[in-house]
């Protein structure tokens, strides 16, 4: 491996992020807040790393094959966390720093479950802080970065790759540089969008864009302590539900639609269901609020459509305590949090897509038993997918379940109750944020021990990058000198 070239444009990239730091530092100058050395101090220690690095590994040229690009995205990721982990340690709004590296990972992994129990008293620089790490992680640090370098061959799209999630990404636009470009100009777009109308409901510029920031990536920071519940506002309610669903489905079809000027792109089987996902959940969780919890049906039509939203899309704002709700409904959000959104999309989890083609397989297998000769094959909005990515999506769902129960084992013997722990899991691994319990929507995860706070942490990284770009470098064979790669 080029370890280099790799250290290189680690370098590169957190100089980058180094300036992204400078937003919130000017809230802080301009607020005469108490963070401001908090964010000096953490922009002169991520950027003069970064310009170390660039300083001893200089670049010829930026080309480089699959190992190499592995070992960026990983350590992107997990260094952007320890350094972003730096403002809330020097500013004291972490009691430790696993806790401030908790918050980071949150953040850049658009989770949004945290250990800040009163948010509202944070400096603006520092809420600006947590909502923009959702903002930069929502599309994706080496996406935005691919838009920044110059050609990088295979590496390129091995970058992309990591960091755009499902099984059956296509590129839009023929060169990858160009795809992460365009990405980041339609998810810039709606961010913009959505601020102001935001805005023009009834939150202040500031609160705004802090929940814009959270909606389209996905996240769920908010500036309140009782998160979107602050403001019992219908209509900013409303808002906030069109841009989950939105930002829940494949930006793919977004562009497509955008190139082409019109909407067939949204024919689309995974995008189909995912609607009627919405819909199927949102009418069982309105009916039972309803029928068995004795809610007004306008009351149960309204939140239970927040809710379903904020969940499948892995956002996790809160419109009212669903932890006091009837036990169906419970279970059928603790359902929603392992499928996801759509592939391509900001939001976490196993993905529509993976579930369509696991009950296709499914389906195939048994007629298969029944007819052994036939000639089978699983197809998506009418074309054939290849067996291996079959397989592929079979030994995701696998790793998927097998963290889930050893991290709630974990978890469990930390001390929370077996439920309280799953939904902690849960709500990590598929980037949700909030669970049940003492993880709660009205609660934080403050009170999970250290070792738990460690294990989340991790269930999140993994949960963002699909598990593929963490656990291969596991592999000793990733370590060596090899050709080919």
């Amino acid at each position: 491996m080029n370890i280099r070239l790799v250290l290189g444009i680690l370098g590169k990239l957190l100089s980058a992020y180094s300036f992204a730091m400078f937003i919130p530092l000017m809230i802080a100058l301009i607020l005469n807040e108490s963070s401001l050395m908090a964010f000096i101090i953490s922009i002169l220690i991520t950027g003069l790393t970064g310009v170390f690095l660039v300083y001893r590994c200089k670049l010829s040229n930026l080309k480089f094959g699959a190992r190499e690009g592995f070992a960026i995205v990983a350590a992107t990721w997990i260094l952007t966390s320890l350094f972003g982990a730096l403002p809330y340690w020097f500013s004291h709004a972490a009691p430790t720093y696993i806790d401030a590296v908790f918050e980071t990972v949150s953040g850049l992994t658009t989770t949004g479950a945290s250990v800040i129990n009163d948010v509202e008293a944070l400096p603006q620089s520092l809420l600006f802080w947590r909502s923009l790490t959702h903002w930069i992680g929502g599309m994706g640090i080496i996406v935005f970065f691919i838009t920044l370098l110059p050609r990088t061959g295979v590496g390129a799209v091995t970058l992309f790759n990591a960091e755009v999630p499902g099984p059956t990404n296509e590129r839009i636009q023929p060169r990858i540089r160009d795809t992460a470009t365009a990405l980041w100009k339609i998810y810039t777009v709606f961010t913009a969008i959505l601020t102001f109308l935001l805005w023009g409901a009834g939150m202040t510029f500031f609160d705004a864009i802090n929940h814009a920031f959270a909606t389209m990536a996905t996240g769920g920071f908010s500036t309140k302590n009782t998160s979107v519940m602050y403001y019992d506002s219908l209509s900013i309610e409303l808002i906030l539900t069109f841009f989950m669903i939105l930002a829940g489905g494949n930006f793919g079809i977004y562009l497509m639609a955008w190139r082409k000027k019109n909407f067939k792109p949204f024919r689309n089987n995974e995008f189909s269901i995912y609607l009627l996902i919405i819909l199927g959940a949102t009418l069982l969780i309105a009916g039972s609020l309803w029928y068995s919890g004795g809610k007004p049906i306008d009351y149960a039509l309204r939140h239970a459509l927040f809710q379903v939203a904020s969940i499948i899309t892995t956002t996790g704002f809160a419109s009212d305590d669903f932890d006091r709700w009837t036990a169906i409904t419970k279970l059928i959000l603790f359902l929603l949090m392992f499928i996801g959104g759509s592939s391509g999309s900001t939001s976490g989890g196993i993905k529509v897509s993976r579930i369509i083609l696991l009950t296709k397989s499914t389906w195939a297998e048994l007629k298969r038993a029944i007819h052994p000769r036939a000639v089978l094959s699983i197809k998506l909005d009418g074309k054939a997918i290849e067996p291996n990515t079959i397989v592929m999506v079979s030994i995701f769902f696998f790793l998927y379940i097998v963290t889930f129960a050893a991290a709630s084992m974990i978890i469990t013997g930390t001390g929370l109750e077996p439920f309280d722990a799953m939904s902690a899991v849960a709500a990590t691994l598929g980037n949700v944020g909030p669970g049940f319990g003492v993880v709660g929507p009205t609660k934080t995860f403050a009170n999970v021990s250290l070792l738990g706070k460690s294990v989340l942490t991790f269930c999140m990284l993994l949960g963002r990058l699909e598990f593929f770009t963490l656990l291969i470098l596991l592999r000793p064979e990733f370590w060596r000198t090899k050709k080919n790669w």
